[in-house]
């Protein structure tokens, strides 16, 4: 069954991935990206570009997660045109290197407002539709970092990271007895093949962070780069996160995996997360809810 998805996030990575996967699944996919008509006007021309060489149902829209006003006029578009959304990809996000002290509260607000807020004001959006249809799939981006290796230097994006985390799972629960269902992907370090490291913020004490080069050894923030590096394989392809969204937007409700763990660097969180989630688990049957584990039919 051909399904209708909301990408957040897709101008570049995961989220470009994730859309044009779907879309080749045989589902209709919305791009979503701020600034179409501007900073992302050429994204826009490279996604409508793939779309008719491969002939899929793919399509660029304005949405910017800061922003209501820009969020209701997609998420009413897409409605308008499809009469629903039956799948929405919560993988808007930005990641910021630096030494924690040296951004301002303000920088650590802006970065959790793009990555937990933004999810919040697309699911206010959104959910009522699926609500009122009793059904849906909200797909997460999570992180390892969330349950795994923690390197230094990406405090501030781990902690944005985690609230996400920490946020999907109480939806999933919420959401479990209206039928609406929730799968949460959880890519490791891909250090290559998307924009992450490449458009990640810095600090906006340059004195702290200057303070902070002075104080470590030569080179500290490359070799660490370096370091994260070589954990991940030289086959490892980022284009598996996409492929495994398709793959989980395609299997039968109720039969969707609650966490996915896609991690070539192997930095614990695989482990990490299954007691996590076990712990969890169990305390809703301790509370007579282990209905909740799984979504309503």
């Amino acid at each position: 069954m051909s399904l209708i998805a909301l990408v957040t996030g897709a101008s570049s990575g995961f989220g470009r991935m994730i859309a044009r996967d779907l879309a080749h699944a045989g589902h209709t996919a919305y791009a979503s990206m701020r600034g179409t008509a501007g900073k992302n006007v050429q994204a826009v021309a490279d996604n409508d570009a793939y779309a008719a060489q491969h002939g899929i149902d793919l399509h660029a829209i304005e949405l910017d997660v800061q922003d209501e006003a820009s969020i209701k006029a997609a998420v009413e578009a897409i409605i308008a045109r499809h009469g629903r959304i039956d799948v929405l990809v919560q993988n808007a996000g930005h990641m910021v290197f630096g030494p924690s002290e040296a951004f301002a509260p303000e920088q650590l607000a802006q970065l959790y407002d793009v990555n937990v807020l933004g999810a919040q004001r697309v699911n206010r959006a959104v959910l009522p539709h699926m609500r009122e249809r009793k059904q849906g799939l909200l797909v997460w981006i999570s992180s390892s970092s969330v349950a795994g290796g923690v390197p230094p230097l990406l405090g501030p994006y781990f902690a944005a990271k985690a609230g996400m985390d920490a946020l999907a799972v109480s939806y999933a629960r919420e959401l479990a007895p209206l039928g609406i269902e929730t799968s949460i992907i959880v890519p490791g370090a891909f250090t290559s093949g998307t924009n992450h490291f490449a458009h990640a913020g810095s600090p906006g004490d340059r004195a702290v962070e200057q303070a902070y080069v002075a104080s470590y050894p030569p080179q500290f923030s490359a070799h660490l780069l370096d370091a994260l590096a070589a954990t991940v394989p030289a086959d490892a392809d980022p284009a598996s996160i996409g492929q495994a969204v398709a793959d989980v937007v395609g299997m039968e409700h109720g039969t969707r995996p609650f966490r996915l763990v896609i991690d070539p660097a192997s930095d614990g969180s695989e482990v990490s997360f299954a007691v996590i989630d076990r712990v969890r688990a169990e305390f809703l049957h301790r509370i007579d809810h282990a209905d909740l584990l799984h979504p309503a039919r």
